[in-house]
């Protein structure tokens, strides 16, 4: 027995949540809090790991092994967009965690995962009452992390809604907070706005583990190479460094290794977000090493012969996309209708798939992110913790009294905020 086995297994009795325990009883797959992930890369520092956008079942499982590969502590999330009530894949928020625990008792893996509910998006006051329901949910489904993201309503609504929606998940739970919609170099977040957000939260005893940014980012396929400020998002996590709180960065299909590279260096990032690149690798369509799909001269995907899927099953993906009147961007909705097509083929096609996401995720947690080796870090914050409840990383410092609702309104009223242009920034 390798002398990691025993903390593993001491990790696996003590390190699951309730939530997993009742699931799975049975399970050895080491399923966290998404609080565990974060830890383990403060405690590596400089270090980031993958939060992979299971889109489909390959992604999962290529992310898994490229972890595992690894040593890494991984999140695997779905958007409310992508897995949702009005969900365009087959995997949801409610089938995730099922996927990923068999993932991992399938091939023995030792590393702690967590399952994230990435944006869970509301654009207005009126889905709020509706939250309250869904959100718990979720958590009876298996997810052990979830990002609240009302960043689309002005920043006295979008913080009313954090600290509404609070009480409605597990305080052991990861707990992402956003600030400025993710729509590239158009209304980039201030960090006014962001220490509103997290100076508010603090004096309602609310302690986010990671806050989301408009860094410049966008979600889906990059349209140009400005990408993401890496100055904006160092001053913006310096200003909330005694708060305590990691930064989540969106968007990083597309961005060059370096700039992902002086994220994870430079500022408190410990998770990264990526889907797009994923989802396309999976296809077999060709990505450039940021992870971007490159689109021909008539504005389309190419695919590479010998990789993803089959010709024949790519050629009916894009007959289908042109009979629904789908633009680049448009295909991930092509993940749903699909799926089981990606399912039925040949063993050796389907290990491509895999493979194709496996290598791409490996090199971006070893030569990108610096997340190699955090998987034992993570089992020792769960020892260190002796539970699956890490509690908060910073304690209440602002004064609840200057937070009242009337108050906070008031200092919202005095941020200078640029929200940009309006459109569809899902994901």
């Amino acid at each position: 027995m390798s002398k990691s086995r025993p903390a593993f297994d001491k990790a696996l009795e003590i390190g699951r949540p309730p939530n997993i325990v009742k699931l799975f009883p049975n399970s050895r797959a080491l399923i966290v809090s998404g609080k565990v992930i974060d830890r383990a890369m403060i405690s590596k520092g400089k270090a980031m790991t993958i939060a992979a956008n299971g889109r489909n079942h390959f992604v999962i499982r290529g992310a898994l092994r490229a972890a595992q590969r690894a040593k890494a502590a991984i999140i695997i999330e779905i958007a409310r967009s992508e897995g949702g009530a009005n969900a365009y894949c087959a995997v949801t928020l409610w089938n995730l965690a099922t996927q990923v625990d068999a993932v991992c008792n399938e091939l023995g893996l030792t590393i702690p995962v967590g399952i994230h509910a990435d944006h869970y998006g509301l654009k207005s006051e009126k889905e709020i009452e509706a939250a309250k329901t869904e959100i718990p949910s979720l958590f009876d489904a298996g997810i052990t992390s979830i990002a609240i993201d009302s960043s689309h309503m002005p920043d006295d609504k979008n913080l009313l809604a954090n600290i509404a929606l609070n009480p409605y998940f597990p305080k052991w739970a990861g707990y992402e907070t956003e600030v400025g919609e993710i729509k590239g170099k158009e209304g980039l977040s201030t960090v006014g706005e962001a220490l509103f957000l997290i100076q508010g939260l603090n004096a309602y005893g609310i302690f986010p583990d990671w806050i989301a940014l408009n860094n410049g980012t966008t979600h889906g396929i990059e349209a140009s190479d400005a990408g993401i400020q890496v100055q904006l998002t160092k001053d913006i996590h310096d200003a909330l460094a005694k708060y305590r709180v990691s930064g989540a960065q969106h968007g990083t299909s597309g961005n060059n290794s370096e700039r992902l590279r002086k994220i994870a260096q430079e500022t408190r990032t410990t998770k990264a977000n990526v889907a797009t690149a994923l989802q396309m690798i999976t296809w077999g369509v060709q990505v450039n090493e940021y992870g971007n799909a490159f689109l021909n001269e008539k504005g389309e995907f190419v695919k590479i012969p010998d990789q993803g899927v089959t010709d024949p099953l790519w050629d009916e993906m894009v007959t289908y996309a042109k009979s629904k009147g789908f633009k680049a961007g448009d295909y991930k909705k092509l993940n749903l209708p699909f799926e089981n097509k990606m399912f039925g083929l040949p063993r050796e096609i389907r290990e491509r798939l895999i493979q194709g996401v496996e290598e791409f995720v490996y090199d971006l947690l070893t030569k990108v992110f610096n997340a190699q080796d955090t998987a034992p870090l993570g089992i020792e914050a769960v020892l260190e913790a002796g539970s699956y409840d890490l509690g908060p990383k910073a304690g209440q410092i602002e004064d609840p009294a200057e937070w009242t609702e009337a108050k906070l309104k008031e200092r919202a009223s005095k941020l200078h905020v640029d929200k940009g242009r309006k459109g569809n920034f899902d994901d």
